[in-house]
């Protein structure tokens, strides 16, 4: 169990270093659809391209944070239903829903995407729109992001199983620190800092 347990610890660490890399993406995206506005404000024109890179962060966005916000406890849950049971549980739930809803939906992504992938590599894809982007790198996300969340929710189901053995505390427990939103703050505001040094 200790190994598995440092296995998990690595998988969030990954996770954790992925997700808030990705943090960074949403700050671009937002600079790109200002510039693209503010252009075709002035100009009276626009470019596909730049819409279609917002698309394509906005892809890489949802698709590496999912495993940090799986990590986090921050996913979508039913109040209802898990706000009645007690820590193990839920754990009893989460083990269940991991081994037969996430890791086969996880499965049959990866399966269904690989072929899409490497077709789009092969023939070097292209946007059907003028001035549009390569198509690869953006679906090349699919299975990169559902590997990472494969991963993430390997890593829940070894937490749950310890928790359930007695070897960690509730894994369930959310964290008391900063949000998502307040990370990110706080790390523009230290590199605004850093600039101004």
């Amino acid at each position: 169990m200790t190994l598995l347990l440092k296995l998990s610890q690595l998988i969030d660490w990954l996770n954790e270093r992925v997700g808030k890399s990705a943090f960074w993406l949403v700050l671009i995206m937002a600079l790109i659809s200002a510039g693209n506005a503010s252009y075709r404000f002035v100009f009276n024109d626009s470019s596909n391209g730049l819409l279609e890179i917002q698309w394509y962060l906005f892809a890489a966005v949802f698709l590496l944070c999912s495993p940090y916000t799986l990590q986090k406890n921050e996913h979508v849950r039913i109040d209802v239903l898990s706000g009645k049971l007690s820590p193990r549980g839920l754990a009893v739930i989460d083990i269940i829903g991991t081994l037969f809803f996430l890791l086969p939906m996880v499965v049959a992504v990866l399966w269904l995407s690989l072929p899409l992938v490497a077709e789009s590599y092969k023939i070097q894809e292209m946007s059907a729109n003028a001035g549009g982007l390569i198509r690869w790198p953006v679906k090349i996300l699919l299975p990169i992001g559902f590997t990472l969340l494969a991963l993430q929710g390997i890593s829940e189901l070894i937490k749950r199983i310890a928790f359930l053995a007695g070897r960690i505390d509730d894994p369930n427990n959310k964290e008391k620190g900063p949000t998502p939103e307040e990370e990110l703050a706080a790390a523009i505001a230290a590199a605004k800092a850093q600039e101004a040094k």
